[in-house]
């Protein structure tokens, strides 16, 4: 069984996330989503719409998860690799090269974000509307 691992906040989910979690599943049999607790967050100076539990519970819901765990600081990727035998670890192409020390580890790959679609922008044109 080949398994994928990727990180992420996952807040005001859209289809960019679902899109990202799709290609990252066709990579191999079982997908790992490792999501930013509120608490880790607050550390990246990020304020989620969405507690952590009301985004595990949505990402539980969709087909292409199998199991999400928490994520509470940066330094813990490379254990969850080892403890979860993850054989590729995916993220969005905006972080190209800020995880290339976890080849070491197993295989790493950028996916291209889709185009147009962001949790920022999505925060933008809500401001726009009021």
């Amino acid at each position: 069984m080949k398994r994928i691992l990727t990180y992420g906040t996952y807040d005001l989910l859209h289809w960019g996330h679902i899109r990202l979690l799709k290609r990252a599943k066709q990579l191999g049999d079982y997908l790992i989503v490792g999501l930013s607790t509120d608490e880790f967050n607050a550390v990246k100076g990020k304020k989620a719409y969405h507690s952590y539990e009301e985004r595990k519970m949505m990402l539980e819901a969709i087909r292409y998860v199998d199991l999400v765990i928490p994520e509470n600081e940066w330094g813990q990727k490379a254990k969850d690799i080892q403890e979860y035998h993850a054989d590729v670890f995916v993220m969005g192409d905006d972080w190209e090269g800020k995880f290339d020390e976890l080849k070491a580890y197993c295989e790493v790959v950028y996916l291209p974000r889709t185009e147009g679609i962001s949790t920022t922008k999505i925060k933008e044109d809500l401001e726009k509307l009021k």
